[in-house]
């Protein structure tokens, strides 16, 4: 596929939602001509639409924040963050894509011709997962990957040529994820990537439905968007998150526990849509209502029957959350434990409420 596949208008919205607000806005290219039936979607959400023959796109998003994403082939992706701040029409210029013939030449002498079958399982596993969710996940196109290996630097990277098609068969989704980048670095163990993911419900029967209904709860409770979601609206120890926050004396390697999480030095209330969470020093996130998944203790060598889900936040000065769990910057928040070992075939759609 050639292009990211959007409805003209599809507007899922559970029974929870309130209210919503609308994006309107018009895609162009550098000369200002309009760039007819451009790809509009709300990152990790199942809202999407296309611009009309004018260039013209509206969009309904749920009260929160969203990443909008624009994209045309042959144009470079583009990311704008909204929320229902967002009051005037937004005029998104889209510039050709341009490759400088060294970095083809770059890119070719890097490409591993069987990269597949030599990195196909380790991309797997460091981009959908290990888990019980990523078990049940098919890539649908791995031909749209290409493998580098950049030797001097020790580094995969991994392009997608092409939109990657993903069935997350536990869950119900199909993902449209436009990968930018995967990296792995081989001698700090780090692996990263960056790209725009889509969901979209997989057609299925009443039952399977049902299945699928109890898996995506089971995969909630206690994710991230979970705990920004409970941290936002000050529900914490009812949602079953305890904090626990490394102790600042220089040398001490112990954590003690966060008494009152909503204290004004790190939690503040900035308005009725944004709170702004800093915190001095790295934080153990708790979940008391589950335990660990077996898979990730024995990969992490923790004792089986390991009571609780335990995860680890470090924030570069501060990161602010909305009504919907989107946090920002995205990049002021590094993840540890739990969380790092859900990749993609345990995230949920910032559109999707538990009933």
């Amino acid at each position: 596929m050639k292009r990211l596949l959007l409805l003209s208008a599809l507007f899922v919205f559970s029974k929870t939602y309130s209210q919503y607000y609308t994006i309107t806005g018009k895609v162009v290219d550098t000369l200002q001509q309009p760039l007819p039936g451009a790809s509009v979607f709300a990152q990790n959400t199942t809202i999407g639409t296309a611009a009309n023959t004018a260039g013209e796109f509206k969009i309904y998003l749920p009260d929160g924040g969203y990443n909008l994403i624009f994209t045309v082939a042959g144009y470079q992706t583009q990311s704008i963050q909204v929320s229902g701040n967002n009051k005037e029409p937004l005029t998104i210029i889209l510039k050709p894509k341009e490759k400088e013939m060294g970095e083809v030449v770059i890119q070719n002498s890097n490409e591993v011709a069987d990269g597949w079958e030599k990195y196909g399982k380790f991309f797997t596993e460091n981009f959908i997962g290990s888990s019980p969710n990523a078990e049940k996940c098919t890539l649908q196109n791995p031909e749209a990957l290409k493998f580098l290996f950049i030797k001097r630097k020790n580094k995969l990277k991994v392009l997608g040529k092409e939109d990657l098609i993903i069935n997350n068969n536990e869950l119900g989704y199909r993902i449209r994820y436009k990968l930018d980048s995967f990296i792995y670095e081989y001698n700090t163990d780090i692996s990263g990537f960056l790209g725009y993911p889509f969901y979209e419900e997989m057609e299925g029967s009443d039952s399977l439905k049902a299945v699928w209904k109890k898996n995506r709860a089971k995969t909630y409770y206690g994710s991230r968007l979970h705990f920004m979601r409970s941290y936002y609206d000050s529900s914490l120890t009812e949602e079953g998150f305890v904090l626990e926050m490394k102790d600042t004396l220089p040398g001490s390697n112990k954590y003690l526990p966060v008494t009152n999480p909503y204290d004004t030095s790190f939690y503040s209330i900035l308005d009725s849509a944004n709170v702004e969470i800093s915190f001095p020093d790295e934080v153990k996130v708790i979940y008391k209502k589950a335990r660990a998944d077996d898979k990730f203790l024995v990969a992490n060598k923790y004792p089986k029957g390991t009571p609780n889900q335990t995860s680890a936040i470090m924030v570069k000065d501060y990161f602010i959350i909305q009504e919907n769990g989107f946090f920002f910057p995205q990049t002021a928040v590094v993840n540890t434990g739990y969380w790092t070992w859900k990749k993609l075939a345990d995230m949920l759609p910032y559109d999707y409420y538990p009933e």
